[in-house]
């Protein structure tokens, strides 16, 4: 309690730098991973990208991101033992946040789109196992996340291969693909703004407290769907075939159709993300500001103040403005070729995995999800259409991240401990 005391104004700080870092690592990677398949896909510059991410993230952040936030995200240990020795899990949260954002700029310069929120769970379970003991960590949780490795990103991928056969059989098979193409656009911008919706609704509006039942959810979603489509419609029906573009390739008219779709899935992922991915990002930030403020009290959860959440969504923001380019070229280049229409594929097949994961309760990762979708894009067109060299160090780099964030979180926070002990 002393040292909070004594200590508590350079916590705050060190809380609100060590988490802008973090943040930072959330966007340089996580964001520009969801935003790669539109970039990858030539549908959106990387300008059009860093603009809808500032207002989209910041729209989702602060009108979805939750007021309030678990102490220890998803349960993954037992403060309990810390009620006592509050400052222990100060220590530990500072470092886990450091750990957590050193990880990610690592895996950032390489080009590894890597799971942020496995990478503070990593974190967290590090500082745990020095800090109280094996015993406070919560291990189903842990293989729970560890099966996820593979089911999430399969799941995703199943989805990807059989939206990109739809489109083969609805529209490019046909004999007027364009026409074809027009004609299911409003259907495939239907699916996209209501499985988005329904993510915000079962994900990121809790704090709103509307109650909304799931055919509640399920109403406001369809509406949402119908209005979006009717936009999406207005926006293709004036497409021409261009037969000039037609001589390089067989279906750039066609892909001319999906290009709005695919500044519906940026905006739409870039707002998903802000609601359910920021409050990952600054929860061990606003349980320092909350432990600190309070005079040492540990609690199961803590106020997620305004100022959190801007300051969470502008790491983010830079984040991507920075470094993301490394990201999105690999998800949207290296791992397979995409056109604008396996893109929208690939992030609705996304987008369907975590309302999925979200209504079942399995622990999943965004990241995983979208390269999953993205394999399955690659896979619906042979297996050489895949680099895999390049899907081999994302794998290994997926299993490197929880022990990773666990050994840099045990550093840091002896690091820690010593400077203020």
């Amino acid at each position: 309690m002393d040292i909070i005391a004594t200590y508590g104004t350079a916590m705050i700080i060190m809380a609100m730098v060590f988490g802008f870092f973090m943040t930072w690592g959330v966007g340089a990677n996580d964001l520009a991973n969801a935003m790669g398949t539109s970039v990858g896909s030539g549908a959106v510059t990387v300008k059009q990208v860093i603009v809808i991410a500032i207002i989209f993230e910041f729209l989702g952040a602060v009108l979805a991101g939750g007021h309030v936030t678990k102490t220890i995200r998803k349960g993954i240990i037992d403060p309990a033992p810390l009620i006592n020795n509050p400052e222990i899990l100060v220590f530990g949260m500072l470092a886990a946040l450091l750990a957590a954002g050193f990880w990610l700029m690592f895996a950032t310069t390489k080009g590894w789109p890597v799971s942020t929120s496995h990478s503070i769970v990593g974190a967290i379970v590090g500082f745990a196992i020095v800090g109280i003991g094996p015993e406070a960590v919560n291990w189903n949780k842990i293989i729970k996340v560890v099966a996820s490795w593979v089911i999430s990103p399969a799941m995703g991928g199943v989805i990807a291969y059989l939206l990109v056969i739809s489109t083969r059989k609805l529209i490019l098979d046909t004999d007027t693909p364009l026409k074809n193409a027009k004609k299911y656009a409003p259907a495939y911008v239907f699916l996209v703004a209501f499985i988005i919706s329904l993510v915000t609704m079962f994900k990121g509006l809790k704090h709103l407290n509307l109650d909304l039942t799931i055919w509640g959810s399920l109403a406001v979603s369809i509406c949402f769907g119908i209005v979006i489509s009717v936009v999406g419609w207005l926006l293709v029906r004036r497409i021409e075939e261009d037969p000039d573009a037609e001589h390089s390739f067989q279906f750039a008219s066609v892909e001319k159709v999906f290009t709005p779709l695919m500044l519906f899935t940026a905006c739409a992922m870039a707002f998903a993300h802000g609601s359910n991915d920021v409050a990952n990002g600054i929860g061990p930030m606003a349980a320092v500001v909350s432990i600190v403020n309070s005079g040492g009290e540990v609690v199961q959860s803590s106020a997620l103040p305004i100022w959190i959440l801007l300051l969470g969504g502008a790491g983010i923001v830079l984040g991507l403005v920075t470094l993301g380019y490394r990201v999105m070229l690999t998800v949207g280049k290296k791992i397979t070729e995409l056109t604008p229409s396996r893109g929208f594929c690939a992030q609705l097949a996304a987008a369907s995995t975590v309302v999925i994961a979200s209504r079942t309760g399995m622990p999943v990762s965004t990241t995983h999800i979208l390269v999953g979708s993205v394999l399955g894009v690659g896979l619906a067109r042979g297996l050489g259409a895949l680099d895999l060299r390049v899907v081999l160090n994302i794998v290994i780099s997926w299993v490197v991240t929880l022990p990773a964030g666990a050994i840099l979180a045990m550093f840091f926070f002896f690091t820690l401990k010593g400077i203020f002990t």
